[in-house]
């Protein structure tokens, strides 16, 4: 039997216990210790970005991150990118500008564009497009989910 450890780490703005294996992904632990199924399982190597989440302010593969590693930190998942029940403007404007499609790729591309609008509120076409390069899509061309971060900064008040 595998060693289980205890991690204390603040996931979706929530403190939360849980033991894990210390060869268990973040990615196996979100889905299969704490049910947040948002977070997708793509290709499991890093890859496609359908697995990405927010740890301590930084965008990650979960897939790639060990569970013990988020001892004391924050992580962020497609489930808390929204608050008290209101759709964050990203998530919002991927609705509205028809940014999806099957839906397996779309946790990945919405906690991205976030971590991209929480670093730099109003990116070019180009740094948006460089920003969401780690995640892939096999339905769209783009176009749409360019479109929708754009529509979501445009959302964001300017500050000088």
């Amino acid at each position: 039997m595998a060693q289980r450890v205890h991690v204390t780490a603040t996931i979706n703005r929530e403190e939360t216990e849980l033991l894990c294996e210390a060869r268990q992904s973040l990615l196996e632990v979100l889905r299969d210790v704490l049910g947040l199924m948002g977070t997708k399982e793509g290709c499991n190597n890093g890859n496609c970005g359908a697995c990405s989440v927010i740890l301590d302010g930084k965008l990650v593969d979960s897939c790639l991150v060990l569970a013990p590693e988020i001892e004391g930190k924050t992580v962020t998942t497609i489930e808390g990118i929204a608050h008290n029940g209101q759709l964050d403007p990203l998530q919002q404007a991927f609705l509205e500008n028809a940014a999806l499609q099957c839906g397996i790729c779309t946790p990945g591309f919405i906690v991205a564009a976030r971590a991209l609008l929480d670093e730099n509120p109003h990116p070019s076409e180009h740094e948006i497009r460089y920003w969401l390069a780690g995640n892939l899509c096999r339905c769209t061309g783009y176009d749409k989910i360019i479109r929708a971060v754009q529509a979501a900064a445009e959302m964001t008040p300017v500050t000088a």
